[in-house]
């Protein structure tokens, strides 16, 4: 989905405020991408790396591990002659099985910045501020947890 929104152009990267008045540097974001998305198409993310983390964050949302602050709505399956496979609980306990091994395969301290940006879609200044770590470190932590992650699902 294409949402393209104008942001402050800051050292940091864009800012999240209203621009104040006065002439400033401004960047056109689409607000629909995430991350790891951004990442890729600015070239700082190669197609092995952004591959894992979409796998990741296909079996985060397959396991349905996100809050859930609503009634479900989700259809009522009729089981059908048709579908031979997996049933739905079993593609969902797959996915979680998928996720914890690769969140344990990338360890301790490279499962929050996976979470955090991947999964939540938190941006990498964001990430950095919340953990306390300093400005411009967590691209590369990014990099060397989904390096992990593509060794997970096997991403060549």
């Amino acid at each position: 989905m294409r949402k393209l929104v104008e942001r402050e152009l800051t050292s940091e990267g864009p800012n999240r405020s209203d621009p104040a008045t006065g002439k400033r540097r401004t960047v056109t974001m689409n607000a629909g991408e995430s991350p790891i998305e951004w990442l890729h198409a600015r070239g700082h993310l190669d197609r092995r790396l952004f591959d894992a983390g979409e796998a990741l964050r296909r079996d985060y949302e397959r396991a349905q591990l996100s809050l859930s602050v609503t009634m479900r709505w989700d259809p009522v399956m009729v089981k059908t002659t048709g579908d031979q496979g997996l049933t739905g609980t079993e593609k969902q306990i797959a996915a979680k099985s998928r996720f914890d091994g690769a969140m344990a395969l990338a360890g301790k301290g490279l499962e929050d910045v996976l979470w955090r940006v991947v999964c939540a879609g938190e941006g990498i200044p964001e990430t950095e501020k919340s953990l306390g770590w300093p400005a411009r470190s967590g691209k590369l932590v990014l990099k060397f947890a989904l390096e992990r992650v593509a060794d997970y699902y096997r991403i060549a």
